[in-house]
């Protein structure tokens, strides 16, 4: 099993949630929860098999198992996640979620609104299913990894998504995909055909051609909502991209 079809048309009912650990005494483990949702964030390496298809375990990972799935577990060591078993309700429309994928930068958030929920689980339920659901919807909406595609760029990628409307540098993202600035530059000319830099701009000019469009936020507001404030480098940016200024872009709006 690859993909799981998740209800989200309601929040989901906790039944447990904590800080699971694994592989202290078996290095195997074959079980089922027949009416419990798995979601599972992982700090360790090891293999998750799930309806006969095996899926690599990497810090980082986050997987989400549906009720009545046989899971088979093999450790490499002691291995802790966080976890939460929880009852999806059977109505709303359904999103396609892989069953394991990589977090990637937004792994401290996940990290973050997950140990939230541990600790709301027994006092604020309510409060512990609002942060679940809320990790669910993310769930939906994790950048997937293409084929081929280098883990530093993937990791790069999402974590220049978090932050267009901040200053961001490249040593920074370099630092924060693990590799150095050079090697970054190398592998993001070579599998996407630019510069980090010049992929920065058209991904803040693209949401900007967005708000334009659509928003009635002024275009000073909209400049500094995409990390662009000084208005001159803003109208020069759309220019060049678009072949037009930030109120001719507007000016499409209905």
């Amino acid at each position: 099993m690859r993909m799981a079809s998740v209800p989200l048309g309601e929040p989901p009912e906790i039944v447990n949630a904590g800080i699971g650990v694994h592989g202290l005494h078996v290095p195997e483990e074959c079980f089922r929860l027949p009416d419990l949702w798995q979601l599972h964030l992982y700090s360790y390496e090891g293999e998750l098999e799930v309806g006969g298809t095996v899926h690599t375990i990497r810090p980082g990972h986050v997987s989400l198992i549906p009720a009545d799935a046989e899971v088979r577990y093999r450790y490499q060591g002691v291995s802790e996640h966080l976890y939460v078993h929880a009852r999806l309700p059977d109505r709303g429309e359904a999103h396609q979620v892989p069953v394991m994928q990589d977090a990637g930068a937004a792994v401290a958030v996940l990290d973050g609104m997950l140990r939230h929920a541990i600790t709301a689980a027994a006092s604020a339920p309510a409060r512990a299913s609002a942060e679940i659901w809320t990790v669910l919807w993310r769930l939906t909406q994790l950048r997937p990894r293409h084929v081929g595609e280098h883990a530093a760029v993937a990791t790069a990628l999402d974590y220049i998504e978090e932050r267009l409307p901040r200053p961001i540098t490249v040593p920074e993202i370099a630092e924060a995909a693990g590799v150095s600035h050079n090697h970054l530059t190398r592998l993001f000319r070579a599998e996407r055909g630019t510069t980090v830099v010049a992929h920065i701009r058209r991904r803040r000019l693209e949401r900007a051609a967005h708000l334009l469009g659509e928003s009635t936020l002024s275009i000073p507001a909209v400049a500094a909502s995409v990390g662009i404030p000084d208005l001159q480098a803003f109208n020069k940016a759309c220019r060049r991209e678009f072949g037009k200024s930030p109120r001719a872009l507007r000016s499409h709006r209905p």
